[in-house]
């Protein structure tokens, strides 16, 4: 079965009800959906780590949305991909959100016969069908830390082709490194 539209999912209306456990019993979610976000850190970790990086640009979220994992992955291939082949690992790049929340799907059916095969809204908890992280209001998603001129110019580019594949209004923000860590 295809999955929901976005908007099915991206409104983020209340405290989420999705208690998973080691105790069995103690779970509201059974089964917990398979992690589709591969990668959280890519490019030059050590760089990065050491701070030899001078500009950091962060895409972030200006309004409060739930971001589906499968939204995250295809965003996160697109920024790399671009990355990797322009900058040749003079980059560092870093998805800063987990999607924790689980989605929940009343499957129901529709044409000739439904009516006999489903039970409508009884028990209608759902099952699970995804994952989600919740994204408040001026979280940062993305980030890229760069050196050169074209690294950066590249970087803007590839977040510029994402913002369709976001279900929220997000803004690109580039800052010098305030803090970059010491040499050792």
């Amino acid at each position: 079965m295809a999955l929901r539209k976005a908007s099915s999912y991206s409104k983020w209306p209340a405290r989420p009800y999705t208690r998973k456990s080691a105790k069995k019993a103690k779970s509201y979610i059974k089964t917990v959906p398979p992690q589709k976000v591969v990668k959280f850190h890519m490019g030059n970790i050590s760089g990065y780590d050491q701070g030899k990086f001078s500009t950091i640009i962060s895409v972030v979220s200006t309004e409060r949305v739930q971001l589906r994992d499968n939204a995250l992955e295809a965003a996160r291939q697109s920024i790399h991909k671009d990355l990797e082949t322009e900058c040749l690992g003079q980059y560092y790049f870093a998805v800063k959100v987990y999607p924790h929340h689980i989605l929940r799907e009343n499957k129901m059916l529709t044409g000739a016969g439904a009516d006999r095969m489903q039970t409508g809204m009884t028990q209608s908890f759902g099952a699970t069908m995804g994952r989600a992280a919740l994204v408040h209001p001026n979280k940062t998603i993305f980030l890229i830390a760069a050196n050169s001129d074209k690294t950066i110019r590249i970087a803007r580019e590839a977040i510029a082709k994402i913002k369709a594949k976001l279900p929220c209004s997000t803004r690109i923000i580039t800052e010098k490194n305030k803090f970059p860590l010491h040499k050792k």
